[in-house]
């Protein structure tokens, strides 16, 4: 028995080796396109931090605050829709450390934080001058993007495919193989992360607070796998 295991086992050595021989050879690849656009909408983060006493306190000269925030956005043409709050907590504050006393609770601190959507970026600045107005004490930060990214998305893709053809002719000639057909190919992508923004100087945006929109990259990266011809 233990013999004729062997030989089946000998027997089926040859086909596989044939098998492994047949197996074209590959050539994988990944290229990316990217696309430089300017930013058409802005999300500001914005918001109002209240310390009272009590929690109750607190949070009541918060809500206060953040009435006269949504009024100052409603006036800068904000929709209501384009508003979301996206932060809202009530924290104990502490005392500070002593030798020899623990620490106690002081009181309490109520912060409240909203996203609005701002479309008309040449009235970016003057919305930030007016939530400060209006009783904003936090403005946390300012994120271009683009509204609609297909051109640009389109464009970046045959930037991606012309780059990968051109560099799978540049391998094939320096490799001196041949090419045949294309085996895999998949797409990732997205736009860069933006640094964050600094509220540098531009003339765009008159007397209000100066705010620079700069460019967004739209990149996207795929990959190939082709076949290399005997």
């Amino acid at each position: 028995m233990i013999r004729a295991l062997l030989l089946a086992t000998a027997l089926t050595l040859p086909a596989a080796t044939a098998i492994a021989q047949e197996e074209p050879g590959r050539l994988s690849l990944t290229a990316t396109g990217e696309v430089q656009v300017v930013p058409d909408m802005a999300t500001v983060r914005s918001g109002v931090v209240t310390e009272a006493r009590s929690a109750a306190e607190a949070l009541n000269a918060n809500s206060q605050r953040m009435n006269a925030v949504f009024e100052a956005l409603a006036d800068a043409g904000i929709a209501r829709e384009d508003i979301q709050t996206s932060n809202l907590q009530i924290n104990p504050v502490w005392s500070n450390y002593s030798a020899g006393e623990q620490r106690r609770i002081t009181g309490y601190q109520a912060t409240n934080t909203v996203t609005a959507r701002v479309t008309e970026l040449e009235e970016l600045g003057g919305t930030i001058d007016a939530l400060v107005a209006s009783g904003a004490n936090q403005i946390q930060g300012i994120n271009f993007a683009i509204e609609a990214d297909d051109h640009a998305r389109r464009e970046a893709r045959l930037r991606a495919v012309a780059e990968l053809r051109e560099t799978a002719n540049l391998y094939a000639e320096a490799l001196d193989i041949e090419l045949g057909g294309l085996l895999e190919f998949s797409e990732s992508g997205g736009n860069h992360p933006q640094p964050p923004v600094m509220f540098a100087r531009a003339e765009n945006f008159s007397a209000d607070t100066p705010v620079a929109a700069g460019q967004l990259t739209v990149s996207v990266t795929i990959m190939g796998v082709f076949e290399i011809e005997d």
